[in-house]
């Protein structure tokens, strides 16, 4: 309806509410159903690495902080090793922590702190 002269629209205007109603709930249907993919089957990534022969390593998130995360390992083998915590923290880039070597019998933390802006994070590793 025309608000100005209380009159209503015929012929081309109808059809083009119409042709714009058709296209909104097409473009709702399309992201109803880009939204129901799993986010999971798009970031698939390896299975874990194995923790370094010799070590033996706990790994878990900061109590406090769900973005910091930890791996503290213990040299039970016979030579020295160096090792370090790999999180893969999601949207944001993936990060490395402090390089922390071991002679036998000694333990060590290295930790790492993901980026504030991601989705914290997803797995934690060891790395040789």
């Amino acid at each position: 309806m025309n608000l100005s002269t209380g009159t209503r629209s015929k012929g081309r205007t109808a059809a083009g509410k119409r042709s714009r109603f058709v296209l909104r709930a097409l473009a709702a249907t399309a992201t109803a159903a880009a939204l129901a993919i799993p986010v999971t089957s798009a970031t698939a990534t390896a299975a874990p690495a194995a923790i370094p022969p010799g070590l033996s390593c706990h790994t878990g998130k900061h109590a406090n902080d769900d973005y910091t995360g930890f791996a503290l390992c213990r040299n039970n083998g016979s030579r020295t090793q160096t090792f370090w915590v790999h999180l893969v923290c999601g949207w944001s880039p993936d990060v490395d922590g402090n390089r922390v070597t071991l002679r036998p019998g000694e333990s060590g933390q290295s930790t790492a702190h993901c980026g504030a802006l991601g989705t914290g994070i997803g797995e934690i590793h060891v790395r040789p």
